[in-house]
């Protein structure tokens, strides 16, 4: 069964992608086009019936961004059962707030670089 863009989400992916926050904005700046040691990124990808922020097939690797709406218990139980998911799926999941991304981008990138696969080339 397909699990990666299953169709019924397209649209929502698409909305996400036009409605990016302020964080999503910046790191993307820094995700897109390979420019992270060649790893190529996307964003708003549908694992399952889930649609992370960014994703990074060759590193299985998603990049979740935190604003104010997932820290609520709702949200917070939300997140956990997504990550139990992925990670059934062999795929890492790294979580920053936004408020990283903004003020802290430098530290961002070297924390998503130190989660790379060192043993794989781009």
């Amino acid at each position: 069964m397909k699990i990666y863009n299953r169709n019924y989400l397209k649209s929502r992916r698409k909305e996400l992608r036009n409605n990016s926050t302020k964080a999503e904005i910046i790191l993307w700046k820094y995700l897109k086009s390979s420019q992270l040691e060649g790893r190529k990124f996307r964003r708003q990808q549908s694992i399952g019936n889930y649609i992370v922020d960014f994703y990074c097939p060759k590193e299985r690797l998603v990049i979740e961004l935190d604003g104010e709406v997932h820290f609520n218990k709702d949200a917070i139980e939300y997140d956990k059962l997504r990550t139990e998911y992925l990670e059934s799926k062999f795929i890492k999941v790294i979580r920053f707030e936004n408020k990283e991304v903004i003020y802290n981008i430098e530290k961002v990138l070297k924390t998503i670089s130190n989660n790379f696969n060192k043993n794989t080339s781009p």
